[in-house]
């Protein structure tokens, strides 16, 4: 995080109109003391006493209709994205849980993997008198499934992209669970 705190705190001091040692997080602006905040890791900004006041007033102005991100322009950041779950593995696809008249709907929850059921061609062959369905091409019919897993939630599903010195955007995931 020691990168993004001389980042912050040079915007704050460009935002102040004052150097790089006279600025303080406290009198920069809220959108720029939310940025710093979410950045924050280790502690996150649960642990930051500086930080409780913005991002429980942040919390707060969610709920309020018509609700608007505070923007840091300095950093040029803009507003925090949101993926709320991880990759799927290597090997799967994403898919949905539940599936209506119009097709698949829903959040994209579930890690898909297609797998062949069965092991030989006797296997196969039994699987396909067994399910009644007739065998066409590969003799496969049957035996390639879909499962599905649980795909796994972020612990941190907020992220702001952030610029760096060489101007290639960094991303610094966050949470706003008290």
């Amino acid at each position: 995080m020691r990168p993004l705190v001389i980042l912050v705190a040079t915007l704050i001091g460009t935002a102040l109109g004052t150097p790089l040692g006279g600025a303080k997080a406290e009198d920069a602006s809220w959108g720029c003391q939310v940025l710093l905040c979410a950045a924050s890791k280790n502690p996150s900004w649960h642990g930051v006493a500086y930080c409780v006041p913005p991002m429980t007033r942040l919390i707060a102005a969610m709920k309020d209709p018509g609700f608007s991100w505070p923007i840091c322009h300095e950093a040029k950041a803009g507003k925090p994205g949101r993926e709320n779950y991880e990759d799927c593995p290597a090997g799967t696809t994403v898919g949905y849980s539940s599936q209506g008249d119009g097709g698949w709907r829903g959040e994209p929850d579930q890690c898909i993997k297609t797998v062949d059921v069965c092991r030989s061609p006797m296997e196969r062959n039994a699987h396909t008198r067994q399910s009644g369905m007739t065998s066409f091409g590969n003799g496969h019919d049957g035996c390639i499934q879909q499962v599905a897993t649980p795909r796994p939630r972020r612990a941190d599903p907020y992220f702001f992209d952030i610029p760096n010195d060489q101007g290639m955007k960094e991303r610094f995931w966050f949470n706003l669970d008290h």
